[in-house]
């Protein structure tokens, strides 16, 4: 039980929305169908919608509509890579709101989630109505080659261990060696120790500096492993790209977001996401506010994480702004 989240609830509907190329994605809504709407948007890429993401969320206040994106989750086909890009994503999230007859909707998103939030608010703004943006990423080489090759020397025995699943010859383009082994198929064995040894990897990083994870999740295993190689495999493909968005570069499109409520919360020694990335697009959004949240890591479920989650939805739904942005 994680204290100060709203209680796990099943959603009260959910939808299969067609798309292009054959893909059909997975969309829920839970809370009140009479509530302010917000869109939730998972990171990865390739994750799929946790029941955590929803409980940041008062139900009684607010209609939540969480989307499996592309190969995501309950999505399907799930693993695939072909036709899945950033900009199809886009094209989903215009169709999703149009099939859903939503006006505008609260975009809220952590890590990739976040970056995908920043990058639907410049192509679609007047439906944006604010913006929450938990651990901002962004998928520039730097910061995707330091995630792989540890160059921060951030956890370097946990490292070597990810490392040397690698031939030699191979270890100095780690994303690269797993994306050519996670692509090939039928998946097998092989597959599956390349994919937990990226889970334990990024487990080591998740946590705080100082701080043990909130609520530490079991290594996979059976089906809950398959879903990780097929998770990883989405998540490669679209590293190796940048995630298409470096032409021109994330910061650059951020003059085309409106100027709606707009909160970064980012803690100081997150290790996957670089915090300077916050930095970078909170001096972008002029109207933007960055809050720091101290000893969370890259960690959602962290109780000072999921507590200035909550307090500023909980804050927007009564002022519609996030206030400070911090717990009461």
């Amino acid at each position: 039980m994680l204290p100060g989240l709203y209680p796990r609830s099943p959603p009260c509907r959910s939808h299969a929305l067609a798309v292009s190329h054959g893909h059909v994605l997975h969309a829920e809504e839970s809370g009140t169908s009479a509530g302010l709407c917000a869109l939730v948007l998972h990171g990865g890429p390739g994750s799929g919608c946790s029941p955590l993401l929803r409980r940041f969320f008062d139900p009684a206040r607010y209609r939540v509509i969480s989307l499996d994106q592309r190969g995501a989750g309950l999505s399907r086909p799930r693993g695939a890579t072909a036709h899945n890009r950033t900009a199809d994503l886009l094209e989903d999230l215009l169709r999703l709101r149009a099939q859903l007859g939503v006006p505008r909707w609260l975009v809220v998103g952590g890590s990739w989630g976040a970056t995908l939030a920043l990058a639907y608010a410049g192509v679609e703004p007047q439906a944006v109505a604010g913006l929450l943006l938990r651990s901002v990423f962004l998928p520039c080489s730097a910061q995707i080659a330091s995630f792989f090759q540890d160059t921060a020397g951030r956890a370097p025995a946990a490292w070597a261990r990810f490392a040397a699943l690698a031939p030699a010859g191979q270890r100095h383009d780690m994303l690269g060696f797993l994306a050519r082994n996670l692509q090939q198929q039928p998946g097998g064995d092989a597959q599956r120790r390349l994919a937990l040894a990226w889970w334990r990897w990024e487990q080591a990083l998740t946590r705080g500096s100082a701080a043990p994870l909130a609520d530490p999740a079991p290594e996979p295993e059976g089906a809950d492993l398959d879903a990780l190689v097929d998770r990883y495999r989405v998540q490669s493909h679209y590293l190796l790209q940048r995630c298409w968005l470096d032409a021109p570069p994330l910061p650059d499109r951020l003059a085309a977001l409106p100027q709606v409520p707009t909160l970064l919360l980012h803690a100081r020694d997150d290790r996957i996401c670089d915090p300077q990335g916050a930095r970078v697009v909170h001096a972008r959004i002029p109207h933007s506010w960055l809050r720091w949240i101290d000893g969370a890591g890259h960690d959602p479920a962290h109780p000072a994480m999921a507590a200035a989650m909550v307090a500023a939805l909980d804050h927007y739904a009564v002022h519609g702004d996030f206030g400070d942005g911090l717990p009461r």
